[in-house]
């Protein structure tokens, strides 16, 4: 079963130059964002990456919204060989610098994203996508801290000032998370090899 929308719904608004960070599945839900805020009178920069060409999506669909796009991959087989913090670094920089950022992606991107800003004081959201469960913040499964209090993305996010959010401890976490999916499928297939046999 699937259960949503979940948590809130992001906040748009008229700021002048929104720059929006999506890393690999994460362009997917970054695209209404950019709609939205380019509906709003933005001037939107997008600033996708992935680790190679194949791996991209959404590149027409955002080329078609976006005032600026920025394609970066690890190995320079699209766009330009780096990171999504290189030209959002250069952004921040400008003589105009962004009213606001939205990453959404790996929590490292989005950790390296909030980093990148911080010094210029610019404003940053980050849109979290950890394991959630039950939906409504009792299994504890999406519990984060930002701000050095605890945070349940399912009911309170997804959505966060980037700058707050302890992104080591919500990687350590999911980290968790995934050696216990890693030991569960391990345990199945062996069931499965047994019940075959």
């Amino acid at each position: 079963a699937v259960l949503g929308p979940l948590g809130n719904p992001t906040h748009i608004e008229k700021k002048g130059t929104v720059v929006c960070v999506g890393g690999g599945i994460g362009v997917a839900p970054l695209h209404p964002i950019v709609q939205a805020h380019k509906a709003a009178g933005n001037k939107v920069i997008v600033i996708m990456g992935a680790r190679n060409k194949d791996l991209l999506i959404f590149e027409d669909e955002m080329r078609a919204l976006a005032d600026e796009l920025y394609i970066m991959t690890d190995d320079g087989s699209a766009g330009t060989k780096g990171l999504v913090t290189e030209p959002l670094k250069q952004l921040c920089e400008s003589q105009c610098p962004p009213a606001e950022v939205v990453a959404i992606g790996p929590p490292i991107m989005m950790k390296f994203c909030a980093l990148t800003t911080k010094p210029y004081n610019v404003p940053t959201v980050a849109s979290l996508n950890t394991i959630m469960i039950d939906g409504t913040g009792m299994c504890g499964g999406c519990r984060i801290t930002v701000g050095g209090e605890t945070k349940f993305v399912c009911v309170d996010g997804p959505e966060f000032d980037a700058h707050l959010v302890d992104f080591d401890g919500a990687m350590r976490s999911s980290a968790m998370y995934r050696q216990m999916e890693k030991e569960k499928d391990c345990q199945g297939m062996e069931k499965l090899s047994q019940e075959s046999k």
